[in-house]
């Protein structure tokens, strides 16, 4: 940060402003501490803490007076929306850490949600993990940890979130298992971290009940459970992202509904992993449905989540063969 407080002020302590002409010499302006303020809240998402303001030589009866003048509006204890109360995305984010202190990181769905792993819930509370004693504060959900570790932290977007890898030890303390397993499958998906690289956190976290829960959902080996609308989405967009002609989505086909259907070259291509397809009789009604319809002279590919994720290629090149094949008949 730099040192504001270098800079000359007037006899009445305020910085001077405008053009100052001084023997013959034009000088450029000299920063007010409105200046100083907007400096550092716009490096900062529009908020600014009381510590941050005083280290650059803004007063605490400057910031009194700012408040009382409603230039710096309260968020919580110390912390400051400047010049206005409408938050832009990531502002509460900031505030909560610029709140909670030094060594304090967005975490548990909070950091979920930086990480783009879940969907932002409105009006919920922020996540923050600190490493030693914090009173509670309104807005934030405050965890205390003795083990969170320098390498249990990043910086995104200019914002101290834990790892992916933290981030879903902690969810998995009492998220709802649904919830988990999406998680965990978009920081698969995404490529934020690896399943041996979780397997490793996870060891390194023994006692934590969040901890032994991820190793149970890694240890089964499944991929997660998709809805029939997700697992559509992730195969639509590797079909978009290779150029291959848009399939029919859940049409009825042969007295049965498909989950993808490229009429003309006579393809069905079904998504395993979501709900539909979880028990041991889904699984044989399947396998009696695909000889049905190869019967009918419709051929039939099966994908998975973990293909979709981790082998995309492979899964767009059997399509592409597969359209390629059909076509040349």
């Amino acid at each position: 940060m730099d040192d504001y407080r270098s800079y000359p002020r007037s006899a009445g302590g305020e910085a001077d402003v405008g053009i100052v002409v001084d023997v013959g010499r034009l000088r450029p302006p000299r920063p007010g501490r409105d200046w100083i303020i907007a400096t550092i809240a716009e490096r900062q998402y529009g908020v600014v803490s009381s510590v941050q303001l005083m280290a650059a030589g803004v007063g605490r009866g400057a910031i009194a007076t700012r408040v009382r003048r409603c230039g710096l509006h309260r968020l919580h204890r110390g912390v400051y929306a400047v010049g206005h109360t409408t938050l832009v995305p990531l502002a509460r984010e900031m505030a909560a850490v610029l709140a909670c202190g030094a060594g304090s990181a967005i975490s548990h769905r909070s950091a979920c949600v930086l990480l783009q792993l879940l969907d932002e819930e409105s009006g919920e509370p922020i996540d923050v993990t600190v490493p030693r004693g914090n009173r509670n504060r309104p807005g934030l959900r405050i965890h205390r940890s003795r083990t969170l570790q320098s390498e249990d932290v990043q910086v995104l977007h200019g914002i101290p979130v834990t790892s992916p890898a933290r981030a879903l030890i902690d969810l998995a303390e009492g998220a709802p298992e649904r919830e988990l397993e999406r998680a965990l499958g978009e920081a698969l998906v995404q490529k934020l971290t690896s399943r041996s690289a979780l397997v490793a956190a996870v060891a390194g976290a023994p006692g934590r009940r969040g901890a032994a829960r991820l190793r149970r959902l890694l240890e089964l080996g499944e991929d997660p459970a998709l809805t029939r609308s997700e697992a559509e989405e992730r195969f639509l967009e590797l079909v978009r992202a290779a150029g291959l002609s848009r399939p029919e989505v859940n049409v009825r086909l042969q007295g049965h509904v498909v989950d993808f259907l490229w009429r003309r070259s006579r393809l069905v291509v079904e998504v395993d992993g979501h709900r539909c397809h979880s028990s041991r009789a889904a699984f044989e009604r399947d396998r009696r449905r695909d000889a049905q319809l190869g019967a009918a002279g419709y051929g039939v590919m099966r994908v998975t989540w973990r293909q979709m994720s981790e082998e995309p290629y492979a899964v767009v090149a059997r399509v592409s063969q597969a359209l390629r094949y059909a076509s040349s008949d």
